[in-house]
């Protein structure tokens, strides 16, 4: 099991007290756009380490401001990853309303350049295969429901208490999902108020290994 973190949850976050509560993976946002640096990433990223845990950091997409930009602001934030950590995650998008207003002006076409040409940046300078989080209503309205990024692994959004998710893109190319980010309102020992809880598709031996199939030949 793992969460995911942001500015949002405060920087009061005891990363000792999340690990013992059997949570094994978190992610943490690291920037958005092509200057903003979320405030609470530096300490997060450190203090998860510290507590043993497998950690990863993400990416907020803004599709109007310039695509290699925003990696850079993203890779010079996170700095050069470590043999265990999870690879680069995009996170995309159409909340708030203001993001939705910025992904309705421009076109699908334009809209998987930016997406790609990004993913592409990021993995040339980490050399790791980057994850992609989003949401079957944001793939299907504004990606088009487009199969081009299935090769990608897929961390899904879904609130729901089905046994499994929604997944777009014909079950994300018949690959399906590897996390789950099963609800919002989740409770973890060392976070304050609700946290995004998260499910690994597999066992922690299958965790491991996925990190370390992760980078790219």
């Amino acid at each position: 099991m793992g969460i995911d973190v942001s500015n949002h949850n405060g920087n009061l976050i005891n990363w000792q007290s999340v690990k013992n509560s059997d949570v094994s993976f978190a992610f943490a946002k690291a920037t958005e756009g092509i200057t903003y640096i979320d405030p609470c990433f530096s300490d997060n990223w450190k203090q998860m380490k510290a507590a043993g845990l497998i950690r990863g950091a993400y990416h907020f997409f803004r599709p109007l401001r310039d695509a290699n930009e925003q990696a850079q602001n993203f890779l010079k934030v996170v700095g050069k990853l470590e043999l265990g950590d999870l690879p680069p995650v995009l996170d995309l998008e159409h909340y708030p309303e203001e993001v939705e207003k910025q992904w309705q002006q421009i076109d699908l076409d334009e809209r998987i350049q930016r997406v790609q040409q990004w993913l592409d940046v990021v993995e040339q300078e980490t050399g790791r295969k980057t994850l992609i989080y989003t949401s079957s209503g944001f793939w299907k309205t504004y990606m088009g429901d487009t199969q081009v990024f299935t090769k990608y692994p897929l961390w899904i959004a879904h609130y729901t208490t089905k046994p499994q998710p929604l997944v777009p893109a014909n079950n994300w190319g018949e690959n399906g999902w590897l996390f789950w980010q099963y609800t919002e309102t989740g409770s973890v020992a060392g976070v304050r108020g609700d946290v995004d809880r998260n499910r690994f598709a597999g066992s922690f031996e299958q965790l491991l290994a996925f990190v370390k199939d992760s980078f790219v030949a």
